[in-house]
């Protein structure tokens, strides 16, 4: 199931009677949907035009055009018999490597898909100009927002990265409009990471959020929502796939800053790097 069909399962439940029987016809249909006018579908799906907009906007698109689009593109690019796959009771070790080189690429292509470029500028933008940039993440997004925060400080950025939720809350509170906040969380409804961000903007940040594909909380807080693949489903194990996912949004998100600002971050990376090795040669001796 490709990450917008995904998506719409995951939301179903929270869905209206009419939305829930759209939802279910472009479950089923997703071929014939992409062929359609917004008149075709609502009527083959028994619901309106105005519910089809709706939607829309309540799973992030600009409109029923945006949607098709997006739809009909992922349609076209998923890998034939290529799903998810999950682990499983003796599985001979090459069969595995196979697997999580499927999984690992198939997240990257359905991350890249996903990515709208207006966002990821905007993105971009308001990393590069902050006076301060805060992370906030538990347990694997954690481990992505503490990356990022590798990256940020090799740059000469002031970058902090927070698991613990009295420490965000701590600094969101010190932040201004000259800050950014970025949220990580897969579900996108991490309480931990909401109530920073929520804190983050009360006081005035620039709020930022990477979170699956699909509405969620932590994505309707934001200034910026940013999504990775939807890939995984059920118990997630060992949260392998998103982690890749989201770490691939990350390496744009820096790689973007430093190729606008090539002059000025690419001199720091290097005297970063040759500081490190400097001072790891000394004590080595």
């Amino acid at each position: 199931m490709n990450s917008i069909l995904r998506a719409i399962e995951d939301k179903r439940k929270q869905l209206h009677t009419k939305e829930k029987k759209l939802a279910d016809y472009i479950a089923s249909h997703p071929h014939d949907v992409v062929r359609m006018s917004i008149t075709d579908l609502a009527e083959h799906s028994g619901t309106s035009t105005a519910t089809i907009s709706r939607f829309c906007k309540m799973m992030l698109f600009a409109g029923f055009a945006e949607f098709k689009m997006k739809l009909a593109a992922e349609l076209a690019q998923a890998p034939a018999g290529q799903t998810y796959q999950d682990i499983v009771a003796g599985n001979p070790l090459q069969r595995i490597v196979e697997a999580i080189r499927t999984n690992h690429v198939r997240s990257i292509t359905d991350t890249t898909r996903l990515l709208d470029m207006p966002k990821l500028e905007a993105a971009v933008r308001a990393l590069r100009n902050a006076r301060q940039i805060d992370l906030y993440g538990v347990a694997t997004s954690g481990l992505v927002a503490q990356d990022f925060y590798q990256k940020l400080i090799r740059i000469g950025k002031r970058a902090t990265a927070f698991s613990d939720p009295h420490m965000q809350i701590t600094s969101a509170a010190g932040l201004t409009a000259e800050d950014v906040a970025i949220g990580i969380s897969y579900s996108g409804e991490t309480p931990e990471t909401i109530d920073a961000i929520r804190c983050a903007k009360e006081n005035g940040a620039v709020t930022i959020s990477l979170t699956k594909y699909g509405s969620s909380t932590l994505a309707s807080l934001t200034d910026i929502p940013l999504f990775a693949s939807s890939l995984e489903e059920g118990m997630r194990r060992g949260d392998l796939a998103s982690r890749i996912a989201q770490l691939h949004v990350v390496d744009i998100l820096f790689v973007g800053m430093v190729s606008d600002h090539f002059d000025e971050y690419v001199p720091k990376l290097e005297h970063s790097f040759h500081m490190v090795k400097k001072y790891r040669k000394e004590k080595d001796r």
